[in-house]
């Protein structure tokens, strides 16, 4: 059994995809004073890693082949809230601030951007693997 590109892309892509969705959620709630239940918005980072571990890697049997990724979790960000003096916000407290997310635009929009370079990356690793397997199909039909 060999490396399989189009499935370590396929996985790739689906946790960039999933990367793009926790920072639309957190562009969307950068305002947001208060969330269903009480408190404000925590902004999220998903986590993700090789679907095999390192160790499984360096077995000496040669057996072991490189995986793709998967999403390892989806955790709430570091940092406090970020508070606004506006008293005559319906969320103010009583000494007139308003708690919003520590959602930091420039942070996310980077992150967005790479998230973003990484996806068409592995796009391109896939169009170019599907690529060489029907090259290698045209090849084997000789």
């Amino acid at each position: 059994m060999g490396v399989d590109p189009v499935a370590i892309s396929r996985s790739a892509l689906d946790v960039e995809w999933q990367r793009m969705q926790v920072i639309a959620q957190n562009l969307a709630n950068e305002n947001t004073s208060r969330v269903a239940g009480g408190g404000t918005y925590r902004p999220l980072r998903l986590v993700s890693g090789p679907e095999r571990g390192f160790p499984a890697l360096l077995r000496q049997d040669g057996a072991a082949e490189p995986g793709g990724d998967k999403v390892l979790g989806v955790e709430v960000a570091a940092g406090q809230a970020r508070r606004v003096r506006d008293p005559s916000h319906p969320d103010a407290d009583a000494t007139g601030y308003v708690a919003y997310p520590a959602v930091d635009h420039a942070a996310e929009m980077a992150l967005l951007v790479k998230t973003a370079r990484v996806y068409e990356g592995n796009l391109t690793a896939l169009a170019l693997a599907q690529q060489m397997n029907m090259r290698a199909l045209e090849i084997g039909k000789r």
